[in-house]
Order: C-alpha cells, then sequence, then structure tokens
C-alpha cells in the first residue's frame, strides 16, 4: 500500500503541473496549433514522471512507445501517460488524466488514474479491489446484450481497419442498447469499472490506457480478454472488457465481425 500512495502522489503532482497549462476557454485554430501545444505539456510531464517512477522503483523498466505493440519482457515495467486525453485538453474539455500503471510479467498489478478535473482519483491494486476516492467500484450487473451500453476508443485508422471497426459498430447496433465510441481509451474503461457502461473493445489497444483501465475493471468485477477469448496482455492485436453477464455475448458478436 505504502507503493500506492506513493504513486498516488506522483500522479497528483503531474497532474497540478498539467492543471497550470489547462484553460476551459481553450480553443486551438489549427491542427498545428493543437499538436504543438500538446506536444509541449505531454513531453514536460512525461519526463518529470519518468524521472520520479525511476528513482521510486530503480528496477522497474520503462514502457516506450517503440515497445507499446509487443510483449514486455519479463519483471516490472511503468506503463505510463503524461496526459491521456491531450486533445481534449487542449480543446478545453475536461476528460485528461494522467495514467500510471506497474506490469509485472505482462500482467497490470497497480494503476493510478488522477484526473485533475474535476478532482478525482482512481485507483488499483491486483488482488485489492478498484476505487475512486477511497470508494469501492462495481461493473454493471445486466445480462442481456439488449440492455448494454457498449463502448469502444478507436481512432482513424487505415482503410481495411476503418471497414472492420464500422462493421463491428453495425453489428453491435443490432443487438444492444447503445454503441459509443470514445476518444482516449481510459475514459470508456473508467465507466465500465463504474458499472456506468458495459462493454468495451478495441482493435489494436493502446497499451497505457488499456494496462490501467484492464485493472480498475477487472478489480471491479469485470472480465478482461482479447477477442479469442484469452487473458489480455500488453501485445495483444485487440481486448474485449465487459461486466461477466455480458462478456461472452459481446465475444459472439465480435467473432463474427471479419477481420
Amino acid at each position: 500500500m505504502e507503493l500506492l500512495e506513493k504513486v498516488v502522489e506522483i500522479a497528483r503532482e503531474a497532474g497540478e503541473r498539467l492543471l497550470k497549462t489547462y484553460s476551459a476557454e481553450a480553443r486551438p485554430k489549427s491542427r498545428a496549433d493543437m499538436y504543438a501545444f500538446g506536444r509541449r505539456i505531454e513531453g514536460g510531464t512525461s519526463e518529470y514522471l519518468e524521472t520520479a517512477l525511476r528513482e521510486l522503483r530503480p528496477e522497474a523498466g520503462w514502457v516506450g512507445d517503440e515497445m507499446e505493440g509487443s510483449d514486455l519482457p519479463e519483471g516490472e515495467w511503468w506503463a505510463t501517460d503524461g496526459i491521456e486525453g491531450g486533445v481534449n485538453h487542449v480543446h478545453g474539455l475536461p476528460e485528461w488524466s494522467v495514467n500510471i500503471t506497474l506490469i509485472r510479467d505482462n500482467v497490470p498489478v497497480l494503476t493510478v488514474v488522477r484526473m485533475p478535473v474535476p478532482d478525482l482519483t482512481y485507483t488499483a491494486v491486483q488482488g485489492e479491489g478498484a476505487f475512486l476516492d477511497g470508494v469501492r467500484l462495481r461493473v454493471s450487473e445486466k445480462q442481456s446484450l439488449d440492455a448494454a451500453v457498449v463502448t469502444a476508443s478507436q481512432a482513424p485508422g487505415n482503410p481495411e481497419a476503418n471497414r472492420r471497426f464500422g462493421d463491428a459498430v453495425a453489428a453491435l447496433m443490432g443487438v444492444s442498447l447503445l454503441v459509443r465510441n470514445t476518444i482516449p481509451t481510459t475514459f470508456p474503461l473508467l465507466a465500465v469499472a463504474s458499472g456506468q457502461y458495459d462493454v468495451f473493445w478495441q482493435y489494436e489497444p493502446d497499451l497505457p490506457g488499456v494496462a490501467a483501465g484492464s485493472l480498475l475493471v477487472s478489480e471491479a468485477g469485470g472480465t478482461v480478454t482479447d477477442l479469442r477469448g484469452q487473458p489480455w496482455r500488453p501485445g495483444s492485436p485487440d481486448v474485449l472488457i465487459a461486466a461477466p453477464g455480458l462478456h461472452e455475448a459481446a465475444r459472439a458478436v465480435l467473432d463474427g465481425v471479419a477481420s
């Protein structure tokens, strides 16, 4: 628990640094302005996180961008996002966070998601439950897809990836209550862990977002696999995270979508 408390402190400090650059009135005038500002604020925060976390646990490795699409070597690794939801931050929206997850032998074991706006901290430790500001989280108890709010986090990709995602949305819209696509990855998973959403899937998963969200959901009672029903791990080509009463039904629908 001492480790978790220290990681929370680091996440809070990183969030405070980002809060100084945040304005609800921000409206970038161009794509270039948006990316320039985003790179500037994320770079400073990521540098702070790497320094602080390496000092906290020197034996743990650091997951760089080039490592996100494959299995990690054995041992402990920090997977972080200096500003998850940077596009939201630069547009004056509140859905942005600092994500810190400790992965051990390709399994997330500790995570902190800090949202400076509106002052929320999500935490989970393997085997100890998931919490929002100390209040335990529970996933949905729904048993039927026709009552399910299904969500994804899929950025535009190549034409074939876009087609596959569109086919999956169409298939799920035919059997569920509602389908949403939300960027970035972390926020729909926070809602699944809280029981507000019921199902989440993603092709080509974003590692920092899924690592954090998958631990929160699993510790809140949810089910986390890839689309073949195998345990999700870094390097998996896709992910399905859902309330246990809906997971298999959602997987059956997605399994029918041509890859």
